[in-house]
């Protein structure tokens, strides 16, 4: 080892000290005041050439391309002319379609998602000062409304009205989004951590997770028969395998019946131990689903007022049970029987400003007021005298519902048209309009001059809100994700709408632009095809007579005579042509 070049703490070798010392001394001298002026001389003098030869290059490329012009023919012209129409048009078409269906342009998603960063840009957004950040955000969170799927609570029946529709037009009213959301709320209200220990309950927790409608139904007589009081079971039936509405209340009171029977056992033992409470959890949400379904299907077989007892009934015995909305089911059924009273009561009750508001709040609150002053309204007599306070109250209540979910008027003045509503739906969204409307456009019309009004002071809602929509008026600022949520919630055929409405992106003018001139050049060129050919050359040799004139040398002058050389012989063949 003492031979050899050492390592750690041993002498280097002699050749690795020589080199050493030749890298400092090339090191001092490159740091040198001579040094750093000979290579930047250098540099200078190498951007110096290529500042003299691109353009060498440029004037040489420009005088051939002037050459190969004056010899194209016009139906070159007229094919480049349709090719670029074509293409253009494509691209228009494909970039409409995406923006209808998406909202979005395609070509500005691509570049934003993938050329952007091969570019390298990003945006750099400046951080938050740490001393309160944290406070601020967790006040956000609280503060700001989050695009939450809320059970619609007028929903439909899959066998006795979504099936049907799905048989007469062909077309499917429910999404698999919206399914899926109903699957696992079946999920959440029906099964329990002891349904292990029931055959019955076993083989409806594995019904409520598939996807095909013939195996839940299938699964559910297979649940009748390991126990004939499985409340579920029937819950299944009534929904998904009933194709009328008798029918599916029939089922629903053999459920009935059964679910009673399990909550009053659950009742007597939930307090043993932590699997009993949470099954009394579990058979609460059943006969409280079981009662409501019950009262809609009394409503819709016209038997209203018993319809309006068993809400009022369900209400009183389970109080806690308001995120249910099951107010909103009695304010429907209390509108058809006009009892307006009793309508303004329940106003009273939940037009709360600490509860949830709702499209059904916010639009049968409007639907009061502008009872008492709609038959007599007229907008000329009103822009005379001034609004009455009754007029005021009216108009402003009208204002209130629109900020809340702009969308509704739409749908109750009839110029959108109507789908069937989903099982879910997102509040202020369009899913929640379409669900509203279809159901209280009758209660609207119902009253003499309250659509008239609506429709005189429904646009002014948006002269009194902020934009852009960073602050509310009356209500939080509008959520920018409803648009992406409605489009899942609702069936492919129905045009989702969106709040508020967002310009064309620039690409869609643009290509719309490019298309309608190459169209219109391409039909001068077909229509006039000489002196478009003349125009054409003599717009390209100008362009190129323009660019050697920034650049004057010997080789320029070639360029100069052989354009003047073309020129003077498009002329004259443009003047023998016309004369």
């Amino acid at each position: 080892m003492a031979d050899g070049c050492g390592t750690g703490r041993e002498a280097p070798c002699p050749g690795a000290a020589a080199a050493l010392r030749r890298w400092e001394q090339l090191r001092r001298r490159a740091a040198a005041p001579w040094a750093r002026g000979l290579l930047a001389v250098a540099a200078g003098l190498g951007l110096f050439y290529a500042a003299l030869r691109v353009p060498l290059r440029l004037r040489d490329g420009l005088a051939a391309v002037t050459v190969f012009l004056s010899t194209l023919t016009p139906k070159f012209y007229f094919a480049l002319t349709v090719t670029s129409s074509f293409i253009s048009g494509l691209i228009f078409v494909f970039e409409w379609w995406h923006f209808r269906k998406y909202g979005t342009s395609f070509i500005e998603q691509v570049s934003v998602s993938h050329l952007r960063p091969l570019i390298g840009g990003v945006e750099n957004s400046p951080p938050a000062p740490a001393a309160f950040s944290a406070g601020e955000n967790e006040a956000n969170r609280q503060n700001m409304p989050e695009c939450k799927m809320w059970r619609n609570p007028l929903n439909l029946f899959r066998g006795a009205e979504y099936s049907r529709y799905m048989w007469v037009t062909g077309k499917e009213p429910l999404t698999y989004y919206d399914m899926n959301l109903s699957a696992q709320d079946h999920q959440n209200f029906f099964t329990c951590d002891t349904d292990a220990l029931r055959p019955s309950d076993t083989v409806m927790q594995k019904a409520w997770r598939e996807r095909n409608p013939q195996a839940r139904i299938k699964a559910a007589y297979q649940a009748l028969e390991l126990n004939n009081d499985c409340a579920t079971a029937y819950v299944l039936l009534a929904e998904e395998e009933a194709t009328t509405i008798v029918d599916a209340e029939r089922y629903f009171k053999q459920a009935l019946k059964a679910g009673e029977l399990i909550y009053r056992r659950s009742q007597n033992c939930h307090s043993q131990s932590p699997q009993h409470e949470a099954q009394l959890r579990r058979d609460t949400n059943v006969l409280v689903y079981v009662k409501r379904r019950l009262a809609m299907c009394a409503r819709k077989l016209g038997r209203i007022r018993e319809s309006v007892k068993m809400m009022r009934d369900l209400m009183k015995e389970f109080p806690l049970l308001s995120m249910l909305n099951i107010h909103e089911n009695l304010l429907e059924a209390l509108l058809e029987l006009q009892a307006y009273a009793d309508v303004q009561a329940v106003l009273a009750k939940y037009d709360d400003i600490s509860l949830p508001k709702s499209a059904a709040i916010c639009y049968t609150a409007a639907l009061l007021k502008a009872r008492a002053v709609s038959e007599r309204f007229s907008p000329e007599t009103a822009f005379k005298r001034g609004l009455s306070t009754a007029e005021i109250n009216a108009v402003e209540a009208i204002h209130r519902a629109v900020e809340f979910n702009p969308h509704v008027p739409k749908y109750l003045l009839e110029m959108k048209s109507l789908v069937l509503p989903p099982e879910h739906i997102l509040k202020r969204g369009d899913s929640e309009a379409v669900a509203y409307a279809f159901f209280h456009l009758q209660h609207w019309k119902r009253i003499e001059g309250a659509l008239h009004l609506l429709h005189c002071t429904w646009e002014g809602t948006f002269r009194m809100i902020p934009y852009p929509l960073e602050k509310g008026h009356l209500f939080y600022p509008y959520p920018s994700c409803t648009e992406t949520a409605d489009r899942e919630l609702l069936p492919t055929f129905h045009e989702v709408s969106v709040y508020p409405q967002k310009e064309l992106p620039f690409f869609i003018h643009f290509t719309a632009g490019l298309c309608s001139c190459s169209a219109m050049l391409a039909l001068l060129t077909h229509q006039f095809p000489e002196l478009m050919v003349v125009f054409a050359k003599a717009v390209s040799m100008v362009s190129a007579l323009s660019v050697l004139t920034m650049f004057p040398t010997p080789l320029s002058f070639t360029a100069f005579h052989t354009a003047d050389v073309c020129c003077a012989s498009l002329l004259h063949k443009a003047q023998d042509r016309r004369f």
